[in-house]
């Protein structure tokens, strides 16, 4: 009878153990991963860490080859944007810079614009308006730089950086949230991007950014990679108004969860196709790696220009995109201190 007892307690505990271990509330919040493939980033010859969830493989085929460089050290006309939440309304923080002032506490002093000294294994003559004129530099990044020295890329010129995050509506960069934090660590302003796939639903994509991409005051606008990709599963092409809708729509969400209107950025070919003329209240990021922005973009304002995907720098294994900020170190600070008004984009 006792043995019979026994037993049953045996049988009792192992069934229970079984159920725990089935229904794991990570296994049940698992999300299938991703087939897409996308070619925003590049890969390069570096050793690339294992991913962490559903990832995309990247491929070079296809992609423009990008080497940049920006407009010459004129002054930089600014253009407005109507909604104020667009501008960033702090500055970065910095606790090396910090500084306790009787009046007003603690307050942050400008954190310290480096110069650049990034290298490019594929260098281009841009004449007169050459990113070299630019004060202000940065870097944009993915997985595919594998394990980054932040601090050390900081004093190579990254003042800023974009990070990737996400694409479609189920896959994660297995770095961003790694980048994300040393980045911070490094005092360097960072944003986070999306690269958008054109045959999933905009909202979807907006609820799986903002699942995956903490609400930073510091941090930069969020931003929208629109482009089109050969390499994707997604062979569909919509019409430049379904195109600009669902920008629209995944924007309007990322604004009002961040209170930051995200920027878009973008290539040559999709934005003749689709673009020219259009979400002017935005602020745009540029890719432009054979001439000025101005060549390619006629008409268009511009925040950031990405002049190189051939950049090379102490602190990252590999090549890297290379950008420059539109305006001033002057711009720069104020448009992070939200005192610029709605002075948002560069004209040249």
């Amino acid at each position: 009878m006792r043995l019979s007892i026994l037993s049953a307690i045996l049988l009792g505990c192992a069934s229970m153990a079984g159920c725990a271990s089935s229904s794991n509330p990570t296994a049940a919040l698992s999300i299938k991963p991703s087939a897409e493939i996308t070619s925003s980033v590049s890969k390069g010859s570096n050793p690339v860490p294992e991913a962490a969830v559903g990832e995309s493989k990247v491929t070079a085929e296809g992609a423009e080859m990008l080497a940049w460089a920006g407009p010459g050290a004129d002054s930089h006309v600014f253009e407005s944007v109507t909604k104020q939440s667009a501008i960033p309304s702090e500055r970065p923080e910095e606790a090396l810079t910090a500084v306790e002032t009787p009046s007003e506490g603690r307050s942050k002093k400008r954190s310290r614009i480096y110069s650049q000294q990034f290298r490019d294994a594929h260098p281009i003559n841009f004449g007169k308006r050459a990113p070299r004129h630019y004060q202000v530099h940065g870097v944009d990044v993915s997985r595919w730089q594998g394990d980054i020295d932040w601090m050390k890329l900081r004093t190579q010129g990254a003042n800023f950086a974009f990070i990737k995050a996400t694409d479609g509506g189920d896959h994660l960069d297995p770095m961003f949230q790694k980048n994300w934090r040393r980045a911070k660590e490094a005092g360097i302003r960072r944003g986070a991007y999306h690269f958008f796939y054109w045959c999933r639903v905009a909202s979807s994509q907006a609820e799986w950014f903002i699942r995956n991409v903490p609400k930073d005051p510091d941090a930069l606008p969020p931003v929208i990679d629109a482009e089109y990709n050969g390499e994707s599963s997604c062979k569909r092409r919509l019409t430049r108004a379904q195109y600009v809708e669902k920008i629209q729509v995944f924007s309007d969400m990322l604004e009002r969860h961040y209170g930051k209107r995200p920027i878009i950025y973008t290539a040559p070919d999709f934005y003749e196709d689709n673009l020219s003329g259009e979400l002017k209240n935005h602020p745009f990021w540029l890719r432009s790696v054979a001439a000025h922005p101005s060549k390619r973009y006629p008409n268009r304002r511009w925040m950031f220009w990405q002049y190189s995907g051939s950049g090379l720098s102490h602190g990252v294994t590999g090549k890297i995109d290379l950008n420059v900020f539109a305006g001033s170190e002057s711009d720069w600070h104020n448009w992070l201190n939200g005192q610029s008004g709605t002075k948002t984009a560069s004209r040249d």
